[in-house]
């Protein structure tokens, strides 16, 4: 973070600040419109509704409303926008943003948050280099006072892209984007079901603009057999290759076959490519009846993922303390994520940037049109091509062996990785071979080849199919599983789970110089719901356990509604607090208890006072604390919830739940089988290029920044609190204050 939540209070007493919602909704926004307001209001600043985008700016008046801390109550699970959106001409042409400019500073407001699409951070953008004028010819008018020029002499602004596009140059998601792959993931699983039953081919138009990231994205998550993208027009004869990839996938014995496109997919030469069209072609070639489904705007609606709550809010909160804060005038800035970290981008370059990929297409260069689009598109549109794409041949089968392993807690994903992994080992020329039963079943010899059929299907599925143990092998059985390694010939491993793998890699680094059959190259794929190992930001299956945190707290919450009541909620995750943190904020908590920071006397103390001031002061009528499974060895979530029950008084009723095991069956999100997608790739990718150079390390791969990474085993376990089994320095700890700052109300 770039303000310190602890820096931030009460130190923009005075200031006013402004915040709209412009163009298409996306899920999500509402999260950035809860952090903007209340993040003022902890500075001690006063933060307006602008309603109906700039159209409320132009009406002035109720078009422009003073927000209090309770109108942030309730919306940040919702969809849509509270604050209301709408595409304004008007604001378009000077005399509109003239009224703009004016009914701004009769509010005092000169700082200014838009969450919208390109279009309408291209309006902020020329809204800010006019407001010098606009401001001039208003004192000329007599509209404005020379004092309230004087004292609004420049517009602050920053902008939040809110689209399901996904289509800025700059960032890895914009806001929407992680809920429309929900809303896409729910239904292509759907349509994979019944397509399967009947032995049909669908047609599935995904929304994007010209960006194709999301049919991209839902070909790889729902089992896509053919995409069609703007970024990369398929060649003249795209039909006659489409209609021979259907029929191979139903050769390779695939029940259903689904042909994906996105809404702004064009030939070479720039005519649109319609679902209707596909549908024809495909029923002339393969003489089958086709359905098309046009998902449309559902992928826009319904309730925001638990990424589309807590992403938001972090930037709503960084975004207005950065202007709140900020003591130059600066040219304004776009705010994003990429990775697990924050980037401000320039708006007057990032808007063009984004916008020059449709020229780019039109010119053909597509190869720069992916440059554009960043190195994890590039790298999903890759495994897709290979996946789809019949690359084997009988002069790429080689004689070396893979071995898939799972080890550690089961965690949604390892399906999905496993799965990944042995079709790209297949697609590039080896024996894949499964492992069943951990390390247990490796020293047993429980190990069986695996073929395209046996793991088809696996990908969206929960759960562990070759099996998973939380046991670490000691010394005494490496002979045993170093001697089925080698009368099995493995030339590779891939360790698929979580610290237990890590562990045990860890100890044969240590061992191996003994056993032969150790001394092969080793990558580690990181899959945990903790999201506490080595080497990597993100573990899979942790965002997947996360949004099932979430539910239960919407869950929750709404069976509170007709009372007063304070909950306490268990979460899973060991000595690691991502999942009660990150919970806690995307689910709206009001405190969180984490191992990272050790619970007191003292802090309950002042927790059950706040409690109490609230109930009684400020007419609350739920609180919710989000404990993690370790928090605490004597302050567990009963005696918590005891303490609250007994200092409360009567005041309200206090209920307790314990999520439990159920965090760890869940299906795999779409960011989870993304993530899942691009490891395995990069894991396999390592392991045939250390077979080719006999090179043997162990290393670990994972993602920072959105970038894969490789790190030696060493190095990455050197870089844990080995004790806690968890990172020394977890990149998510700060937004506790982010927390404390949005959910307490200012005294």
């Amino acid at each position: 973070m770039h303000v310190k939540a602890e820096e931030l209070r009460g130190s923009a007493t005075g200031k006013s600040i402004g915040v709209l919602t412009s163009g298409g909704d996306a899920q999500g926004m509402n999260a950035a419109i809860r952090a903007v307001m209340r993040t003022a209001l902890f500075a001690g600043a006063t933060p307006y509704a602008i309603r109906e985008g700039y159209q409320g700016m132009i009406d002035g008046g109720d078009g422009i409303t003073q927000l209090a801390w309770e109108d942030g109550s309730g919306i940040l699970g919702k969809g849509g926008t509270a604050i209301g959106t709408f595409r304004c001409k008007e604001f378009t042409t000077r005399e509109g943003q003239l009224t703009a400019a004016g009914n701004l500073v009769e509010k005092g407001i000169d700082r200014l948050i838009v969450i919208g699409g390109d279009g309408s951070l291209a309006g902020l953008n020329e809204f800010h280099e006019n407001w010098p004028d606009l401001i001039t010819e208003l004192t000329e008018q007599n509209k404005i006072t020379t004092d309230q020029a004087n004292a609004h002499p420049r517009l602050m602004c920053a902008g939040l892209m809110g689209s399901i596009d996904n289509d800025l140059v700059g960032t890895d998601m914009t806001i929407g984007v992680d809920s429309a792959l929900h809303r896409i993931r729910d239904a292509m699983d759907a349509i994979s079901s019944t397509a399967a039953s009947h032995q049909r081919c669908f047609v599935v138009e995904i929304m994007g603009r010209n960006c194709g990231y999301l049919a991209l994205a839902a070909a790889l998550c729902g089992g896509g057999d053919y995409l069609l993208i703007p970024e990369v027009p398929p060649e003249d004869g795209w039909e006659q290759a489409m209609c021979d990839q259907l029929t191979r996938s139903r050769q390779a014995g695939h029940k259903d076959s689904i042909v994906v496109v996105a809404e702004g997919a064009k030939t070479r030469d720039g005519e649109p490519i319609t679902t209707d069209h596909v549908r024809e072609v495909i029923e002339e070639g393969l003489n089958e009846e086709v359905r098309v489904t046009i998902l449309g705007h559902v992928q826009r609606g319904g309730t925001p993922s638990a990424y589309d709550r807590w992403a938001p809010t972090w930037l709503g909160f960084e975004a207005t303390a950065h202007l709140l804060t900020s003591t130059d005038i600066q040219p304004p800035e776009v705010f994003g994520l990429r990775g697990e970290q924050i980037v401000r981008l320039p708006l007057a370059t990032a808007i063009p940037e984004t916008r020059s990929v449709t020229t780019l297409i039109k010119e053909g260069q597509y190869d720069h049109v992916l440059d554009k689009r960043g190195t994890e598109y590039r790298s999903l549109l890759g495994v897709f091509n290979e996946l789809t794409t019949p690359h084997r041949t009988e002069s790429k089968k080689t004689d070396k062996r893979i071995g898939i392993i799972h080890a550690g807690a089961l965690a949604p994903g390892m399906n999905t990785a496993a799965s990944m992994a042995t079709w790209l080992g297949i697609s590039r020329g080896f024996q894949m071979i499964g492992i069943n039963d951990s390390f247990v079943g490796l020293a047993e010899g429980r190990l069986q080849e695996l073929v395209w059929k046996d793991v088809d299907g696996w990908a969206y599925e929960a759960g562990a199919a070759l099996g998973t143990r939380r046991h670490t092998p000691v010394v005494e059985e490496l002979y045993a599983i170093s001697r089925s390694l080698e009368t099995a010939k493995i030339d590779a491993l891939v360790i698929i789970g979580g610290w237990t793998g890590y562990q045990t890699a860890s100890l044969i680094d240590a061992e191996r110089s003994r056993y032969p059959g150790l001394q092969i190259p080793i990558v580690c794929v990181p899959v945990a719901i903790d999201n506490n190992l080595p080497g990597t930001v993100m573990a899979v299956g942790a965002d997947a356990a996360l949004n099932h945190v979430v539910e239960s707290i919407d869950q929750v919450r709404m069976s509170a509604s007709a009372n007063r009541r304070c909950f306490v909620i268990e979460t899973m995750g060991r000595n690691s607090g991502f999942l009660a943190l990150l919970g806690g904020l995307a689910g709206g908590a009001e405190q969180v208890y984490l191992p990272e920071k050790p619970i007191t006397m003292e802090s309950l103390g002042q927790d059950i006072t706040w409690i109490k001031k609230s109930f009684d002061d400020n007419g609350r009528s739920f609180f919710l604390a989000v404990r993690n499974e370790n928090a605490s060895k004597n302050y567990t979530t009963d005696t918590i919830a005891h303490l609250l029950d007994e200092e409360g008084g009567g005041r309200y009723d206090t209920r307790t739940l314990i999520i439990g095991h159920t965090q760890q069956g869940v299906t795999p999100t779409p960011a989870d089988r993304l993530l899942a997608t691009r490891l395995t790739e990069a894991a396999i990718t390592q392991v045939a290029n250390q077979i080719n150079t006999h090179d043997t390390s162990i290393m670990c791969v994972g993602t920072s920044r959105n970038a894969i990474g490789f790190t030696h085993i060493d190095q990455a376990m050197a870089a844990m609190d080995n004790d806690a089994q968890r990172p020394q320095d977890p990149w998510w700890l700060p937004l506790k204050g982010v927390l404390d700052s949005l959910n307490r109300e200012p005294a």
